[in-house]
């Protein structure tokens, strides 16, 4: 990852704030991305350099335009994109409405293209890229209902699609030299489940293989992997990271 600049999204908090801090250990460029530009700039206060703070809301194509570009700018190319901003919902099917659906949907899937799309655009020039998509393990593992901080229909709905997209894209941006792969992380210790009751943590621990809840880092090195050219012949895919907590 020498060198290479990678454009992170959700880069404030979670997952994404763990991508960008192994990719700047290891040495590679980051433009950081992420809806909440004051706890971005918060985040990586002490970081001047390889760094770039791009606030905008992923599901706005201008943004995503935006953001690729100020890589660009600051950097001179963008070689990979590691998309992990989304929205979570936890609304039961039976309090679910359209609004509610459209707008999880927009953010997590519509942005997941259109963020792929403008840096895939800025890509093809060079003729080589990796794109890194993230799903969830609720879609493998058969999702959950809703209700009480877990992830609902529209959640789940949302995290399949992107399995598809990585399929689709792949196909497409393949003969351009681009890859495009996925993450599906299971539960993973990050804002998104902080209203999980202390049972329900409990047992997804117990779910785990591994006896453990994920710390971000943990989804960060696999995401992070798809990137760099020890990956160079993976593409299509989309890579478990939960512990094991299918077998629990």
């Amino acid at each position: 990852m020498q060198g290479s600049t990678v454009l992170v999204t959700g880069a404030a908090s979670g997952i994404g704030r763990a991508c960008a801090e192994l990719l700047l250990q290891s040495g590679a460029n980051v433009a950081a991305f992420d809806r909440d530009a004051n706890g971005l700039k918060a985040t990586f206060s002490s970081v001047s350099w390889p760094i770039a703070t791009v606030g905008g809301d992923v599901s706005k194509s201008d943004d995503c335009v935006a953001a690729v570009r100020a890589a660009v700018e600051r950097f001179g190319r963008v070689d990979g994109l590691i998309h992990c901003a989304a929205i979570h919902s936890s609304r039961f099917w039976t309090e679910l409405e359209a609004d509610e659906l459209n707008r999880v949907l927009a953010v997590n899937v519509t942005g997941s293209f259109l963020i792929a799309k403008a840096a895939a655009e800025h890509m093809v020039k060079n003729k080589t890229g990796a794109i890194v998509l993230t799903s969830s393990s609720n879609v493998i593992t058969g999702g959950v209902g809703g209700a009480a901080g877990l992830g609902g229909p529209a959640y789940v709905a949302s995290k399949a699609a992107i399995i598809g997209l990585v399929r689709s894209l792949a196909r497409s941006l393949g003969p351009n030299g681009i890859r495009v792969n996925g993450i599906s992380p299971g539960v993973t210790d990050t804002p998104m489940i902080a209203n999980y009751s202390t049972e329900h943590s409990a047992a997804q621990v117990t779910r785990s293989a591994l006896g453990h809840i994920a710390e971000p880092d943990e989804i960060a090195g696999v995401a992070c992997f798809l990137t760099t050219p020890a990956a160079r012949y993976v593409t299509a895919e989309v890579v478990i990271v939960n512990g094991g907590s299918n077998f629990g």
